[in-house]
């Protein structure tokens, strides 16, 4: 059986926007997409899931570039192209019977266009959602992980039965 690779395609500037909501501020925009480059590099290590990164290039210097940063692929597109343009051509191109592919965005038509090209839809809320679940999960197994390291004692592992038997030969000596 093939195990089908997952994918997740996402319109930058809508998960911004999400996060940010009204508080949208074009001053701290390199900021803003940063930190949305390393938390989708969090997701991609946690997931599993390919991610592709798609920002319009309105405000950026480049155009149609596409960069490996922090592991993820990050593209930007042509001066008078827009991300769902974007993302539209790079979700025919890449479907395949073996890859799932997922859309990142809240724009209700891009939303319906990709699904109707194959791919599946997901809000941008909902993809902050699972970013931060897949956060808390891996702070919890990371925390597990430093209990179990510092419990790791002798004594720990001893049965109750034991302890006892040996307290006693300590106190008689």
């Amino acid at each position: 059986m093939v195990k089908r690779d997952e994918w997740l395609v996402v319109d930058g500037y809508n998960v911004v926007g999400a996060r940010l909501g009204m508080r949208w501020n074009p001053v701290s925009i390199e900021e803003e997409r940063l930190k949305l480059i390393r938390d989708l590099s969090e997701y991609q290590a946690i997931t599993g899931r390919q991610v592709h990164l798609v920002f319009d290039a309105h405000s950026t210097p480049e155009a149609r570039t596409k960069t490996d940063e922090e592991k993820i692929f990050v593209y930007y597109t042509r001066r008078e192209e827009t991300a769902d343009e974007f993302i539209e051509r790079f979700v025919k191109k890449h479907k395949s019977p073996h890859r799932s592919i997922y859309v990142a965005t809240s724009d209700y038509l891009e939303q319906k266009m990709v699904f109707g090209q194959g791919a599946y839809r997901i809000s941008s809320r909902e993809l902050l959602e699972e970013i931060r679940i897949a956060k808390e999960k891996l702070s919890g197994k990371l925390r597990k992980r430093k209990q179990e390291r510092q419990r790791n004692t002798l004594e720990e592992r001893l049965s109750v039965e034991l302890k006892q038997i040996l307290e006693k030969w300590r106190r008689k000596k």
